[in-house]
């Protein structure tokens, strides 16, 4: 898809430098350009309504002074689409609220983990979760802090953890997880390496907590491996329910969400994450995606 008009649709975006990085490359650029996109860095601490004009928005940013950047825009120009709205990205900001969503859309042979808060570190001795466990910080905003998880083995390996955060259940899932990357009305789905399984004759001997960056370890002295290419793929009418459904519960163009195949019954897919505009380049024509996803926002207008 391509923009035929002779003007080219002007896309501003405001991404942190990280972000900028790793998403604003130069094949996406020039692919972009060949349609007729140009993508222009935006000054945040400016106002938007001295800049542009924009034929569309494109953030990931989350200050306050952002937000009210973007609704000066949204009176003053509400016609220009802004990807995506501050209020719907926040539901993603929570691991409670995220997996709530896909808990409401109550589609066959899937569901979320079961999953508890932890507030404070005196509260562990009632907690009425299995082990082992994944730690993950209560806050996803993307922050360094947000990716700092750790698989915990029994109650012992809470006491080094940093409270809020939320502990789900561990399930066996023959170490694949299927990352699917939506943008728009477009959607892929690729399989990446993930935890090992853990069996339950190992777990005897394993106390305490791991950082997510030591587990593969534990791989290593099982001697187990992950054929990725032997694994096969989710349906594709689930994928496509839970695509459907999740763009409609959040209101979201950009997100992608993580789902893992249950050992126990492999008819079943449990989602674990969302994230909200997530790292595009790692999927398959990435250029042509998110280029296609632009002209359709700006041509809709």
């Amino acid at each position: 898809m391509s923009n035929l008009s002779s003007k080219p649709y002007q896309i501003g975006y405001a991404l942190t430098p990280k972000k900028e990085k790793t998403f604003i490359v130069p094949s996406l650029l020039s692919y972009a350009s060949e349609k007729g996109v140009v993508l222009t860095k935006i000054d945040p601490s400016k106002p938007l309504i001295q800049q542009g004009p924009f034929d569309c928005i494109l953030h990931k940013l989350y200050d306050s002074d952002w937000k009210q950047n973007l609704q000066d825009l949204a009176s003053r120009n509400p016609n220009v689409p802004i990807i995506d709205s501050p209020d719907s990205i926040e539901i993603l900001h929570s691991r409670i609220s995220m997996l709530e969503t896909v808990s409401k859309l109550r589609i066959t042979n899937t569901g979320v983990p079961k999953q508890i808060t932890v507030t404070e570190l005196t509260d562990t001795e009632d907690l009425e979760l299995d082990f082992p466990s994944i730690a993950k910080p209560l806050d996803a905003d993307g922050s360094e802090t947000s990716h700092k998880m750790h698989l915990v083995f029994d109650k012992g390996g809470l006491k080094d953890l940093t409270p809020p955060f939320v502990l789900q259940d561990f399930v066996n899932h023959g170490g694949v997880i299927f990352k699917v990357y939506v943008a728009g009305k477009y959607s892929r789905c690729v399989k990446r390496k993930s935890l090992p399984d853990i069996p339950e004759e190992k777990l005897v001997n394993l106390k305490g907590s791991l950082p997510f960056s030591q587990v593969s370890n534990l791989a290593a002295a099982g001697g187990e491996c992950i054929e990725l290419e032997k694994t096969e793929m989710p349906p594709e009418k689930l994928v496509e329910e839970l695509v459907e459904g999740l763009k409609e519960k959040l209101k979201l163009n950009l997100f992608n969400f993580d789902v893992i195949r249950d050992e126990r019954d492999k008819d079943n897919y449990i989602v674990i994450d969302i994230n909200y505009f997530p790292g595009y380049a790692k999927m398959p024509d990435f250029e042509s995606v998110v280029t296609d996803f632009l002209v359709d926002v700006c041509s809709s207008r």
